[in-house]
């Protein structure tokens, strides 16, 4: 049986996750982290053979490397999406395998992508991102961490160079409400978005305990109490947790419609 086709995106806006083949680190030292991120810079700031700048192949809106993986919140523009992360990874990939003398695949063969398509969820998802590192216990501060796109959002003042494409995010909020956002930590952050539990199916038992310890609803039943964007984010969130549309439909009585569609 061929793969399933990856879903689109109706903004054009992912949340991609990269991550190293049977899980092992893709990055080393500093200096790995640094490749990355000028890997990431190019595809946003194209430039061909003649070194005449052309148009940007995607837009960046947030990233994180951590040890074994990499998570990017990008929108196409120029290619498909697919085309632009082999750019980044068959890159890096060369430099890597040069450096540490390393044979066979860096990477996962097939990345994991999530489609982002209202302003509700790409605020949780930028959040998200740059609160991995506190998810992991790698630091206690969303700021302390050098290898996110964090420290651009601090310095968007600034007049310098970016690899995000910051202002169309500030225009859905101002700053100051955004960075308290992102250092208010979403619960149970490491395990919302559980972008890489395999397709694994969660059980009953355990949905039930993940919707009380996250968000403390006593019953899933209790989410119809929720207002609608808050009920659709909660929703979204326990389906990439590895809740089944069926088994959501059964234990919070929403319809199956609604969270086929959250």
């Amino acid at each position: 049986m061929g793969r399933k086709p990856r879903e689109k995106s109706g903004t054009g806006i992912y949340h991609v996750m990269l991550r190293g083949v049977n899980r092992q680190d893709i990055f080393e030292d500093e200096e790995d982290y640094a490749v990355f991120k000028k890997q990431l810079h190019r595809v946003v700031f194209y430039k061909d053979e003649s070194g005449k700048s052309q148009p940007p192949r995607c837009v960046i809106y947030a990233y994180c490397l951590m040890t074994n993986h990499v998570h990017l919140l990008i929108r196409e523009t120029e290619e498909e999406i697919s085309i632009v992360i082999k750019r980044i990874t068959v890159s890096y990939a060369l430099y890597y395998n040069n450096k540490y003398q390393h044979v066979g695949h860096l990477f996962q063969n097939r990345f994991r992508s999530e489609t982002v398509n209202d302003d509700a969820y790409f605020i949780t998802l930028l959040r998200y991102i740059h609160q991995n590192p506190v998810a992991a216990g790698i630091t206690k501060l969303v700021e302390n961490y050098r290898w996110s796109s964090w420290i651009e959002y601090e310095n968007y003042h600034k007049d310098q160079q970016t690899i995000c494409n910051i202002q169309p995010v500030l225009k859905l909020m101002p700053f100051a409400d955004l960075r308290a956002l992102v250092f208010e930590l979403l619960p149970k952050a490491s395990l919302i978005l559980d972008f890489d539990n395999d397709g694994r199916r969660r059980s009953d038992d355990e949905i039930k305990a993940f919707l009380s310890d996250s968000f403390g609803l006593r019953q899933p039943a209790d989410l119809q109490l929720y207002s609608r964007d808050r009920r659709l984010d909660i929703l979204r969130m326990a389906k990439i947790y590895g809740a089944s549309i069926r088994q959501l439909e059964r234990l919070t009585g929403i319809s199956f419609t609604i969270i086929r569609t959250a």
